[in-house]
């Protein structure tokens, strides 16, 4: 079993983060205002050299880091590949960051990568696999993980536990961490026509160390009805940001990060997305 005691990292500042683009780095450095700690996608970062590194390791001087895993497929029938790990842990090991986490998703198949993070069933079989790939990545990288809640367009037949249930009791076999993202919440009870409010108010919080808010785009399927569309390519919106003040409000100041990944803006308009997030956490109980 993966000793969480003896190999948890040190925690973010529960304060606003942002999602580190290179065209943002010497904003970062001259302008930094409240933005107090920086997150990175594991892929990028995983090469020998470089300007990338460089930049990430001058950064990390000055700001604690979350690293951010987009590909390691942890909810996929196929064991997770050994080499994508074996960088992982590399990574993991000269950046020593405070924090890792990855989706309740799967991304691979037959050998191929998707681009897209793909949800799952909720049941037992999966909910095995998933805390086997868990245990696996925290024994490899030697320190305690965080898993996302995903956003989803579809519910599956197979499924027997509430999404909730499902990572409450992936938490509890494998002493992993959540990573509450809100825009997601928001997203699917939007697709899956249910109370996103109550969605929060079921979550296990105290599990929680560290929550996303990010933009999505608004859509509609082949029967024209809503659908939304998780893309980080825009603003937060205002009723994402309702969501995320009754969660604070729950569970108290959390490290919070505005992803915007997509349509990446000037510094400014991010910067400003991370002050609102600050108001948000300093009016918050302790």
């Amino acid at each position: 079993m993966f000793d969480r005691v003896a190999h948890s990292p040190d925690r973010l500042p529960a304060a606003p983060g942002v999602g580190y683009k290179p065209k943002h780095f010497q904003d970062i450095l001259d302008s930094p205002g409240t933005v107090s700690w920086l997150e990175i996608h594991a892929e990028n970062y995983m090469g020998g050299g470089g300007r990338p590194l460089a930049q990430l390791r001058r950064l990390a001087e000055r700001f604690p880091i979350s690293v951010h895993g987009v590909g390691m497929s942890v909810g996929g029938e196929a064991p997770l590949d050994p080499e994508h790990l074996a960088r992982l842990k590399t990574l993991v090991e000269w950046l020593e960051p405070a924090s890792f986490s990855e989706h309740l998703a799967w991304s691979t198949h037959e050998g191929e990568f998707l681009n897209d993070l793909l949800p799952l069933p909720y049941n037992s079989e999966t909910l095995a696999r998933v805390c086997a790939h868990i245990d696996e990545i925290q024994s490899a990288i030697g320190r305690r993980m965080l898993l996302e809640n995903p956003s989803t367009y579809l519910a599956f037949s197979e499924t027997t536990l509430t999404e909730i249930e499902f990572l409450t009791e992936i938490a509890r076999r494998t002493e992993c961490g959540l990573l509450l993202d809100v825009n997601n919440v928001f997203v699917s009870a939007a697709n899956q026509q249910t109370n996103a409010t109550d969605y929060i108010d079921d979550f296990p919080l105290h599990l929680v160390d560290e929550i996303h808010l990010g933009g999505h785009e608004e859509d509609a399927d082949e029967n024209g009805e809503r659908l939304l569309i998780d893309n980080h390519a825009s603003e937060v919106v205002d009723h994402v940001w309702k969501l995320y003040e009754h969660a604070i409000a729950r569970g108290g100041p959390k490290p919070t990060l505005i992803e915007w990944d997509n349509d990446v803006p000037d510094w400014p308009v991010l910067a400003a997305e991370a002050h609102r997030a600050a108001t948000v956490l300093e009016a918050a109980p302790a």
